[in-house]
């Protein structure tokens, strides 16, 4: 598959999208070793994880000295969206064996995004592949870079990044908010966090205010 963002419109939102999502990964990386993650942890989060708010959640509950086991509940409940993209993608797709396997690995939001906006299968496909790989790429390069600057700086609380992980989920929500009853929810969800910090074990609260979010998309 030749890539010309110069003549072809799908290469260049593809690629314009994945440079400015994997921008984000710096975020993380400072995320990662801000939670006490080492550069390699963090970047093998990245790699094999490769789902950003996941990725947050793991850092976040784990750095405040939560269980990996609330990290992973966490974690999964959150990329269960990518399940749901999957069934969406696969009829479009149509790969098998080691491609599904790959294809699975970069079925994100914004691959699935980018694909579902063109106008045939073949850009659709096009869209997915080139949107899916440049954010990977991107991703982890800039998830190094993080990770890397955040370490050289020393501790990286003294200078603020202690507040990227909940600055990041905001960033990840806060443009998913476009109606009322999705503003009340979210604060809802901010209130329950807020009460239940201070006496629930870390990765409790982020566990409920899902689990709150489902119950209102249930009831819908």
């Amino acid at each position: 598959m030749f890539i010309n963002p110069k003549t072809n419109p799908v290469d260049r939102t593809s690629l314009s999208v994945a440079f400015t999502v994997g921008l984000y990964g710096a975020a993380f990386g400072a995320a990662g070793v801000t939670a006490g993650f080492s550069i390699l942890q963090t970047c093998l989060l990245s790699l094999l994880l490769f789902s950003g708010a996941s990725q947050f959640a793991v850092v976040g509950i784990m750095g405040a000295g939560g269980s990996a086991i609330s990290a992973i509940a966490t974690a999964t409940l959150l990329g269960f969206r990518n399940a749901l993209y999957g069934i969406q993608m696969a009829p479009i797709l149509k790969v098998i064996g080691i491609k599904r396997i790959l294809s699975a690995q970069i079925t994100i939001d914004e691959s699935t995004a980018v694909a579902t906006l063109q106008e045939n299968d073949s850009d659709r496909r096009r869209g997915f592949y080139v949107t899916g790989i440049g954010v990977y790429v991107f991703w982890n390069l800039f998830t190094y870079l993080g990770a890397l600057g955040a370490s050289a700086i020393g501790d990286p609380a003294a200078w603020g990044l202690d507040a990227a992980v909940p600055a990041a989920f905001c960033g990840l929500v806060w443009p998913r908010i476009k109606k009322k009853r999705e503003f009340l929810i979210t604060a809802a969800a901010i209130a329950l966090a807020l009460l239940l910090t201070p006496i629930a074990p870390a990765g409790v609260p982020i566990i409920t205010t899902v689990i709150l979010a489902v119950i209102f998309g249930w009831k819908k």
